[in-house]
Protein backbone atom coordinates (compact mmCIF):
# COMPACT_ATOMS: atom_id res chain seq x y z
CA UNK A 1 0.00 0.00 0.00
CA UNK A 2 1.04 3.15 -0.29
CA UNK A 3 -0.09 7.52 0.77
CA UNK A 4 -1.38 7.66 -2.54
CA UNK A 5 -4.33 9.65 -2.82
CA UNK A 6 -6.06 6.13 -4.09
CA UNK A 7 -4.60 2.72 -3.08
CA UNK A 8 -1.67 1.67 -4.75
CA UNK A 9 -0.93 -2.55 -4.52
CA UNK A 10 1.84 -4.46 -5.18
CA UNK A 11 3.08 -8.38 -5.45
CA UNK A 12 2.66 -8.81 -1.65
CA UNK A 13 -0.87 -7.28 -1.74
CA UNK A 14 -1.93 -10.05 -4.36
CA UNK A 15 -1.99 -14.13 -4.36
CA UNK A 16 -2.10 -15.92 -7.63
CA UNK A 17 -3.09 -18.97 -5.89
CA UNK A 18 -6.43 -17.09 -5.68
CA UNK A 19 -7.55 -18.13 -9.22
CA UNK A 20 -6.32 -22.00 -8.77
CA UNK A 21 -9.64 -23.98 -9.85
CA UNK A 22 -11.05 -21.04 -11.81
CA UNK A 23 -11.23 -20.90 -15.49
CA UNK A 24 -10.43 -17.68 -17.43
CA UNK A 25 -12.12 -16.75 -20.31
CA UNK A 26 -10.11 -14.40 -22.38
CA UNK A 27 -12.49 -12.79 -25.24
CA UNK A 28 -10.54 -10.81 -27.63
CA UNK A 29 -7.05 -12.24 -28.74
CA UNK A 30 -5.89 -8.69 -30.10
CA UNK A 31 -3.52 -5.89 -28.20
CA UNK A 32 -4.85 -6.31 -24.71
CA UNK A 33 -6.52 -10.18 -25.42
CA UNK A 34 -3.15 -11.87 -26.62
CA UNK A 35 -0.79 -10.58 -23.62
CA UNK A 36 -3.25 -11.38 -20.79
CA UNK A 37 -4.34 -15.03 -21.97
CA UNK A 38 -0.45 -15.23 -22.38
CA UNK A 39 0.35 -13.72 -19.09
CA UNK A 40 -2.36 -15.75 -17.37
CA UNK A 41 -0.61 -19.09 -19.00
CA UNK A 42 2.43 -18.30 -17.99
CA UNK A 43 1.34 -17.82 -14.38
CA UNK A 44 -0.06 -21.68 -13.95
CA UNK A 45 -3.89 -20.23 -14.52
CA UNK A 46 -6.43 -21.84 -16.77
CA UNK A 47 -7.16 -19.89 -19.63
CA UNK A 48 -9.68 -20.46 -22.47
CA UNK A 49 -10.22 -18.38 -25.41
CA UNK A 50 -13.14 -17.34 -26.91
CA UNK A 51 -13.64 -15.76 -30.53
CA UNK A 52 -15.89 -16.04 -33.04
CA UNK A 53 -15.68 -18.84 -35.90
CA UNK A 54 -14.31 -16.66 -38.25
CA UNK A 55 -11.83 -15.02 -36.52
CA UNK A 56 -8.12 -14.37 -37.60
CA UNK A 57 -6.82 -14.58 -34.19
CA UNK A 58 -7.79 -18.21 -34.05
CA UNK A 59 -4.82 -19.49 -35.83
CA UNK A 60 -2.65 -17.38 -34.03
CA UNK A 61 -4.26 -18.38 -30.44
CA UNK A 62 -3.33 -21.79 -30.94
CA UNK A 63 -0.34 -21.36 -32.11
CA UNK A 64 0.77 -19.67 -28.67
CA UNK A 65 -0.55 -22.54 -27.08
CA UNK A 66 -3.95 -22.14 -26.24
CA UNK A 67 -7.59 -23.36 -25.84
CA UNK A 68 -9.18 -21.28 -28.61
CA UNK A 69 -13.39 -22.19 -28.40
CA UNK A 70 -16.24 -19.69 -29.06
CA UNK A 71 -16.98 -16.50 -26.54
CA UNK A 72 -20.00 -18.10 -25.18
CA UNK A 73 -18.63 -21.99 -25.12
CA UNK A 74 -15.18 -19.83 -23.30
CA UNK A 75 -17.79 -18.08 -20.66
CA UNK A 76 -20.07 -21.34 -19.75
CA UNK A 77 -16.57 -22.71 -19.42
CA UNK A 78 -15.55 -19.95 -17.13
CA UNK A 79 -15.49 -18.61 -13.77
CA UNK A 80 -13.75 -15.31 -15.09
CA UNK A 81 -15.39 -13.81 -18.11
CA UNK A 82 -12.55 -11.07 -19.30
CA UNK A 83 -13.61 -8.72 -22.24
CA UNK A 84 -11.04 -7.68 -24.26
CA UNK A 85 -12.68 -6.89 -27.34
CA UNK A 86 -13.56 -3.60 -29.02
CA UNK A 87 -16.37 -1.15 -26.98
CA UNK A 88 -18.24 -1.04 -29.85
CA UNK A 89 -19.15 -4.72 -30.11
CA UNK A 90 -19.25 -5.30 -26.71
CA UNK A 91 -22.68 -4.71 -26.08
CA UNK A 92 -24.04 -7.19 -28.59
CA UNK A 93 -21.38 -9.98 -27.15
CA UNK A 94 -22.75 -9.56 -23.51
CA UNK A 95 -25.92 -10.12 -24.78
CA UNK A 96 -24.81 -13.83 -26.24
CA UNK A 97 -22.62 -14.82 -23.56
CA UNK A 98 -25.23 -13.37 -20.43
CA UNK A 99 -26.85 -16.79 -20.47
CA UNK A 100 -23.76 -18.36 -19.90
CA UNK A 101 -22.91 -16.23 -16.67
CA UNK A 102 -23.18 -18.41 -13.13
CA UNK A 103 -24.05 -16.78 -9.63
CA UNK A 104 -20.77 -16.04 -8.34
CA UNK A 105 -18.79 -15.93 -11.89
CA UNK A 106 -16.35 -12.97 -12.71
CA UNK A 107 -17.35 -10.36 -15.18
CA UNK A 108 -14.51 -8.65 -16.21
CA UNK A 109 -13.37 -5.41 -18.44
CA UNK A 110 -10.24 -3.29 -19.35
CA UNK A 111 -12.39 -0.25 -19.78
CA UNK A 112 -15.29 1.40 -18.41
CA UNK A 113 -16.70 2.54 -21.15
CA UNK A 114 -20.17 -0.07 -21.91
CA UNK A 115 -20.75 -0.57 -18.13
CA UNK A 116 -20.69 3.20 -16.79
CA UNK A 117 -22.68 3.92 -19.76
CA UNK A 118 -25.43 1.58 -19.77
CA UNK A 119 -24.63 -0.12 -22.48
CA UNK A 120 -24.34 -3.52 -20.56
CA UNK A 121 -25.88 -4.18 -17.11
CA UNK A 122 -24.72 -6.95 -15.81
CA UNK A 123 -27.12 -9.23 -14.42
CA UNK A 124 -27.38 -9.68 -10.58
CA UNK A 125 -25.20 -12.47 -8.68
CA UNK A 126 -22.14 -11.82 -10.60
CA UNK A 127 -19.32 -10.05 -9.60
CA UNK A 128 -18.09 -6.89 -12.39
CA UNK A 129 -14.37 -5.89 -12.23
CA UNK A 130 -11.74 -3.90 -14.26
CA UNK A 131 -8.46 -4.85 -14.42
CA UNK A 132 -6.49 -2.53 -17.07
CA UNK A 133 -2.79 -2.28 -17.87
CA UNK A 134 -2.29 1.31 -18.20
CA UNK A 135 -0.11 0.05 -21.45
CA UNK A 136 -0.61 -1.34 -24.90
CA UNK A 137 -0.56 -5.14 -24.96
CA UNK A 138 2.78 -5.86 -26.74
CA UNK A 139 4.37 -4.05 -23.54
CA UNK A 140 2.54 -5.69 -21.40
CA UNK A 141 3.75 -9.05 -22.87
CA UNK A 142 7.19 -8.20 -23.42
CA UNK A 143 7.23 -6.65 -19.63
CA UNK A 144 5.99 -9.95 -17.74
CA UNK A 145 8.40 -12.11 -20.40
CA UNK A 146 11.40 -9.75 -19.16
CA UNK A 147 10.27 -10.25 -14.88
CA UNK A 148 9.42 -6.56 -15.41
CA UNK A 149 5.74 -4.89 -14.52
CA UNK A 150 3.02 -2.51 -16.08
CA UNK A 151 0.99 -0.42 -13.99
CA UNK A 152 -2.91 -1.14 -14.29
CA UNK A 153 -6.03 0.39 -12.41
CA UNK A 154 -8.31 -1.90 -10.33
CA UNK A 155 -11.91 -1.27 -9.72
CA UNK A 156 -15.11 -3.46 -8.32
CA UNK A 157 -18.22 -2.09 -10.05
CA UNK A 158 -20.01 -5.24 -8.30
CA UNK A 159 -19.04 -7.42 -5.56
CA UNK A 160 -22.10 -10.19 -5.13
CA UNK A 161 -19.58 -12.65 -3.67
CA UNK A 162 -17.39 -10.79 -1.08
CA UNK A 163 -14.15 -11.83 -3.22
CA UNK A 164 -14.56 -9.75 -6.21
CA UNK A 165 -11.42 -6.87 -4.79
CA UNK A 166 -9.33 -9.71 -4.15
CA UNK A 167 -9.78 -12.08 -7.17
CA UNK A 168 -9.33 -8.75 -9.54
CA UNK A 169 -6.00 -8.47 -7.81
CA UNK A 170 -4.77 -12.05 -7.94
CA UNK A 171 -5.60 -11.39 -12.20
CA UNK A 172 -3.65 -8.47 -11.86
CA UNK A 173 -0.81 -10.57 -10.89
CA UNK A 174 -0.83 -12.88 -12.71
CA UNK A 175 -0.66 -10.71 -15.69
CA UNK A 176 2.61 -8.71 -13.88
CA UNK A 177 0.69 -5.34 -13.11
CA UNK A 178 1.37 -5.82 -9.22
CA UNK A 179 5.29 -5.85 -10.01
CA UNK A 180 4.59 -2.14 -10.97
CA UNK A 181 1.64 -0.96 -9.04
CA UNK A 182 -1.78 -1.38 -9.40
CA UNK A 183 -4.24 1.57 -8.62
CA UNK A 184 -7.76 1.23 -7.07
CA UNK A 185 -10.50 3.45 -9.03
CA UNK A 186 -14.17 3.11 -9.95
CA UNK A 187 -15.73 2.33 -13.58
CA UNK A 188 -16.63 6.43 -13.35
CA UNK A 189 -13.13 7.26 -12.79
CA UNK A 190 -11.47 5.59 -15.00
CA UNK A 191 -14.21 6.23 -17.88
CA UNK A 192 -14.57 9.99 -18.23
CA UNK A 193 -10.80 10.60 -16.95
CA UNK A 194 -9.25 8.03 -19.50
CA UNK A 195 -12.08 9.40 -22.42
CA UNK A 196 -11.08 12.81 -21.40
CA UNK A 197 -7.28 12.31 -21.48
CA UNK A 198 -7.53 11.20 -25.10
CA UNK A 199 -10.04 14.04 -26.57
CA UNK A 200 -8.28 17.05 -24.66
CA UNK A 201 -4.62 15.96 -24.74
CA UNK A 202 -3.11 12.84 -25.70
CA UNK A 203 -4.91 12.12 -29.05
CA UNK A 204 -6.98 15.20 -30.00
CA UNK A 205 -4.65 18.17 -28.18
CA UNK A 206 -1.52 17.37 -28.97
CA UNK A 207 -2.35 16.60 -32.81
CA UNK A 208 -4.55 19.85 -33.41
CA UNK A 209 -1.59 21.58 -31.77
CA UNK A 210 1.05 19.82 -34.13
CA UNK A 211 -0.62 20.51 -36.76
CA UNK A 212 -1.62 24.27 -35.87
CA UNK A 213 1.97 24.89 -35.29
CA UNK A 214 3.35 23.04 -38.55
CA UNK A 215 1.14 24.92 -40.65
CA UNK A 216 2.01 28.38 -38.58
CA UNK A 217 5.51 27.98 -39.84
CA UNK A 218 4.47 26.99 -42.99
CA UNK A 219 2.24 29.68 -44.06
CA UNK A 220 5.05 32.04 -42.88
CA UNK A 221 7.08 30.45 -45.56
CA UNK A 222 9.68 28.03 -43.65
CA UNK A 223 10.02 24.92 -45.28
CA UNK A 224 7.69 22.18 -44.69
CA UNK A 225 11.04 19.78 -43.68
CA UNK A 226 11.64 22.77 -40.60
CA UNK A 227 8.61 22.50 -39.72
CA UNK A 228 7.98 18.81 -39.59
CA UNK A 229 10.91 18.80 -37.51
CA UNK A 230 10.50 20.98 -35.16
CA UNK A 231 6.60 20.51 -34.50
CA UNK A 232 6.49 16.93 -34.64
CA UNK A 233 9.96 14.93 -34.70
CA UNK A 234 11.23 16.44 -31.43
CA UNK A 235 8.06 16.18 -29.81
CA UNK A 236 8.94 12.19 -28.34
CA UNK A 237 12.36 13.48 -27.40
CA UNK A 238 10.02 15.90 -25.11
CA UNK A 239 7.60 13.35 -24.25
CA UNK A 240 9.95 10.47 -23.42
CA UNK A 241 11.76 13.49 -20.97
CA UNK A 242 8.26 14.20 -19.13
CA UNK A 243 7.76 10.23 -19.14
CA UNK A 244 10.83 9.46 -17.38
CA UNK A 245 11.24 12.46 -14.74
CA UNK A 246 8.05 14.55 -14.90
CA UNK A 247 7.58 18.38 -16.14
CA UNK A 248 10.84 18.91 -13.81
CA UNK A 249 13.17 16.29 -16.05
CA UNK A 250 12.22 17.51 -19.05
CA UNK A 251 12.86 21.10 -17.67
CA UNK A 252 16.13 20.44 -16.82
CA UNK A 253 17.00 18.42 -19.68
CA UNK A 254 16.41 21.60 -22.67
CA UNK A 255 18.29 25.11 -23.06
CA UNK A 256 17.87 27.68 -20.75
CA UNK A 257 16.57 29.10 -23.84
CA UNK A 258 14.06 26.14 -24.30
CA UNK A 259 13.53 27.04 -20.88
CA UNK A 260 12.25 30.34 -20.40
CA UNK A 261 10.29 30.54 -23.67
CA UNK A 262 8.61 27.39 -22.81
CA UNK A 263 7.32 29.06 -19.49
CA UNK A 264 6.86 32.25 -20.87
CA UNK A 265 5.35 31.61 -24.04
CA UNK A 266 3.49 28.68 -23.25
CA UNK A 267 0.50 30.02 -21.22
CA UNK A 268 -0.08 32.44 -24.36
CA UNK A 269 -0.94 29.55 -26.98
CA UNK A 270 -2.99 27.46 -24.52
CA UNK A 271 -4.23 30.01 -22.32
CA UNK A 272 -7.67 30.73 -20.38
CA UNK A 273 -9.55 29.54 -23.33
CA UNK A 274 -8.46 26.19 -23.84
CA UNK A 275 -8.94 25.56 -20.28
CA UNK A 276 -13.08 26.68 -20.85
CA UNK A 277 -12.63 24.42 -24.00
CA UNK A 278 -11.17 21.33 -21.95
CA UNK A 279 -13.98 21.87 -19.15
CA UNK A 280 -16.77 21.87 -21.73
CA UNK A 281 -15.15 18.75 -23.31
CA UNK A 282 -15.11 17.13 -19.64
CA UNK A 283 -18.53 18.46 -19.38
CA UNK A 284 -19.42 16.07 -22.47
CA UNK A 285 -18.09 13.38 -21.06
CA UNK A 286 -19.41 13.50 -17.75
CA UNK A 287 -23.22 14.01 -19.07
CA UNK A 288 -23.05 11.38 -21.84
CA UNK A 289 -22.95 13.60 -24.57
CA UNK A 290 -20.30 11.89 -26.20
CA UNK A 291 -21.20 8.53 -25.40
CA UNK A 292 -24.28 9.01 -27.44
CA UNK A 293 -22.87 11.05 -29.73
CA UNK A 294 -20.01 8.11 -30.39
CA UNK A 295 -22.88 4.90 -30.10
CA UNK A 296 -25.18 7.06 -32.88
CA UNK A 297 -22.26 7.24 -35.13
CA UNK A 298 -21.47 3.57 -35.39
CA UNK A 299 -25.11 2.38 -35.59
CA UNK A 300 -25.25 4.94 -38.48
CA UNK A 301 -21.94 2.90 -40.04
CA UNK A 302 -19.37 5.60 -38.80
CA UNK A 303 -20.11 8.36 -41.77
CA UNK A 304 -18.15 10.97 -39.64
CA UNK A 305 -15.70 9.18 -38.22
CA UNK A 306 -14.72 7.92 -41.94
CA UNK A 307 -14.76 11.48 -43.32
CA UNK A 308 -12.60 12.95 -40.32
CA UNK A 309 -10.37 9.73 -40.29
CA UNK A 310 -9.33 10.23 -44.42
CA UNK A 311 -8.91 14.03 -43.68
CA UNK A 312 -6.57 13.85 -41.05
CA UNK A 313 -4.68 11.04 -43.32
CA UNK A 314 -4.26 13.56 -45.95
CA UNK A 315 -2.79 16.49 -44.04
CA UNK A 316 0.36 17.88 -45.38
CA UNK A 317 2.20 17.15 -42.71
CA UNK A 318 1.13 13.83 -43.38
CA UNK A 319 3.22 13.73 -46.88
CA UNK A 320 6.65 15.48 -45.49
CA UNK A 321 6.73 12.93 -42.68
CA UNK A 322 6.89 9.95 -44.90
CA UNK A 323 9.00 10.98 -46.82
CA UNK A 324 11.59 12.52 -44.07
CA UNK A 325 11.18 8.97 -41.76
CA UNK A 326 12.48 7.10 -45.35
CA UNK A 327 15.40 8.53 -45.07
CA UNK A 328 16.72 7.95 -41.66
CA UNK A 329 17.84 4.56 -40.46
CA UNK A 330 15.97 4.39 -37.04
CA UNK A 331 13.03 4.13 -40.12
CA UNK A 332 14.00 1.26 -41.39
CA UNK A 333 15.05 -0.58 -38.04
CA UNK A 334 11.53 0.66 -36.76
CA UNK A 335 9.67 -1.31 -39.96
CA UNK A 336 12.08 -4.22 -39.34
CA UNK A 337 11.14 -4.63 -35.65
CA UNK A 338 7.59 -4.34 -36.65
CA UNK A 339 7.65 -7.31 -39.25
CA UNK A 340 10.20 -9.66 -36.75
CA UNK A 341 6.90 -9.01 -33.84
CA UNK A 342 4.41 -9.38 -35.93
CA UNK A 343 2.04 -6.38 -35.49
CA UNK A 344 -0.68 -7.12 -33.20
CA UNK A 345 -4.56 -6.16 -34.73
CA UNK A 346 -7.26 -5.19 -32.28
CA UNK A 347 -9.09 -7.37 -30.18
CA UNK A 348 -11.82 -8.93 -32.16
Amino acid sequence: MSDFENPVYYDDDADVSTLNDRTVAVIGYGSQGHAHAQNLDDSGVSVVVGLHEGSSSRDAARDDGLDVTTPVEAAERADIVSILCPDTVQPALYEDIEPALDAGDTLQFAHGFNVHYNQIQPREGVDVTMVAPKSPGHLVRRNYENDEGTPGLLAVYQDATGEAHEVGLAYAKAIGCTRAGVIETTFREETETDIFGEQAVLCGGVTSLVKQGYETLVDAGYSREMAYFECLNELKLIVDLMYEGGLGEMWDSVSDTAEYGGLTRGDEVVDEHARENMEAVLEGVQDGTFAREWIAENQANRPSYTQLRQAEKSHDIEDVGADLRSLFAWGEQESETEQAEGEVPADD
